[in-house]
């Protein structure tokens, strides 16, 4: 059902709540016997039938709640009703399920919380059948609960999506696991279903602790104030090859902005903020809030068939240099397995992989080699549609413009950045998300950035 939310005057359509819950209801089942007549006694004689041995909430169950008083039905209270038989053989199946005791007196107890545990059983087999059919007959099994603290991660290939939960606008994601398994993960609060295609391949991964940039705010803190000056110094004489001192301040700036919003630490004045001793506890129910206690990232937008082909850094051959140590040989995990297989044959077919035997050799910088040609066939078609210069991010180079767009390519999403003459493609972080059309700066290192976001002036919030 589809409404515009407009009336047939133009105004807003208002609908009483109680239209909402029960007459929409009333009113389709009007249609429906309208066009197809009512229902025959044999119909609905079948219908309750059914319901007997259902492992959820039936019209059953609420004839037995209504019967029941203080959790106890007298079974001369069901003589009077025409489905007795229905209604016995219905407590005997809770009692099988041990949601109802039959008592020496000829009375049933019910379990005081058997509405819902059986509404969870409904749900679960309605997840069930959903994962069933994402899966369109492939064996696998079944795994509804979501990765705990501890636990690795789950990895592997979208294969089904949609709403649990439409009143809180909750997505769920079907992945076929390259373990063999097929999973069911509740996505985080405001997690957008469109980021996930179906057949890219995504990591779910419990987020539980305590992350490692809270405790170090914490920790460079001086009586309960951290300040930017302190740590550049800090991070300037621990200063690591591959990574400026400056990018790593940046990111906990980053961190205390978001936290700063949550209402946990307190800017003072610029580069100063007053943080709680037990931040990284906040932190991580703030995150825990934010997350729903899951984190997902997509790898890849690409299934792994368009992936053993594409010209660019793909999961598949991050995979190639890990030595896939996670991916099993049953279902998902055996396609990728194929899949690996044929992306060394292309590989090859580039010069970028050789082999000897059953050993194959990868070249020392097939990502970056592959996310620069990429680029390249990326930037040649942008540069014919606008007509500005391609200027390549140089490795540790500072590129600044106005973020014009992202563009979704093999080795991942880039940012356009373009300058007034030329443009930069650079690797694309959702912190720039709400950034389009604003200037902004970014240090590339491969295809890891930090990006400087100039702060409005004034009162912020």
């Amino acid at each position: 059902m589809v409404l515009r939310g407009k009336d047939d005057t133009g105004k807003d359509l208002i609908l009483s709540g109680d239209y909402i819950a029960h007459g929409m209801r009333e009113r389709a089942a009007g249609l429906a016997t309208e066009w197809l007549g009512p229902r025959t006694e044999r119909e609905i004689q079948q219908g309750l039938q059914y319901e007997v041995t259902q492992e959820r909430w039936t019209n059953l169950d609420r004839a037995l709640q209504r019967e029941a008083q203080a959790g106890t039905i007298r079974l001369e209270r069901l003589s009077r009703d025409h489905r007795r038989t229905l209604l016995i053989g219905r407590l005997q199946q809770l009692e099988r399920m041990g949601l109802a005791n039959p008592q020496a007196t000829g009375e049933w107890t019910l379990r005081p919380d058997a509405e819902p545990v059986l509404r969870t059983l409904g749900e679960r087999g309605d997840i069930v059948r959903t994962m069933q059919r994402a899966m369109r007959g492939m064996s696998r099994e079944l795994v509804l609960s979501a990765p705990g603290g501890g636990a690795p991660p789950v990895i592997g290939r979208v294969a089904g999506k949609g709403l649990a939960d439409e009143w809180h606008d909750l997505g769920y994601l079907i992945m076929d696991g390259i373990d063999g398994k097929a999973h069911y993960i509740v996505l985080p609060v405001k997690a957008e279903l469109q980021h996930y295609p179906i057949d890219g391949v995504v990591e779910a991964r419990a987020s539980t602790g305590t992350r490692a940039v809270d405790r170090n705010i914490v920790a460079l803190a001086a009586n309960g104030t951290y300040r930017t000056d302190y740590h550049l110094a800090i991070a300037s004489a621990q200063a690591r090859s591959g990574r400026e001192p400056s990018e790593v301040v940046q990111a906990h700036i980053r961190r205390l902005e978001a936290l700063r919003r949550a209402g946990l630490v307190e800017r003072m004045a610029e580069g100063a903020w007053r943080v709680p001793a037990d931040l990284p506890d906040r932190g991580r129910e703030y995150d825990a809030k934010r997350l729903g206690g899951m984190s997902v990232t997509l790898h890849s937008h690409l299934s792994i068939v368009r992936q053993v082909r594409a010209i660019g850094a793909t999961w598949l051959d991050r995979q190639l240099i890990g030595g896939a140590m996670d991916v099993g040989d049953r279902g998902f995990g055996g396609e990728v397995r194929e899949a690996l297989q044929k992306r060394v044959d292309f590989l090859v077919e580039q010069g970028l992989a050789g082999r000897r035997g059953q050993r194959v050799t990868l070249a020392s910088n097939l990502l970056a080699t592959l996310r620069e040609r990429d680029i390249a066939v990326a930037a040649k078609e942008i540069a014919k549609g606008t007509g500005l210069v391609h200027c390549p991010a140089t490795d540790g180079g500072r590129v600044s413009g106005v973020y014009r767009r992202s563009v979704l390519l093999a080795s991942g999403r880039f940012a356009m950045l373009d300058d007034g003459i030329g443009f930069s493609l650079v690797p694309w972080k959702p912190l720039i998300r709400q950034r389009i059309g604003r200037s902004v700066s970014a240090v590339v290192r491969g295809n890891h950035v930090s990006w400087e976001l100039a702060r409005s002036r004034g009162i912020t919030r």
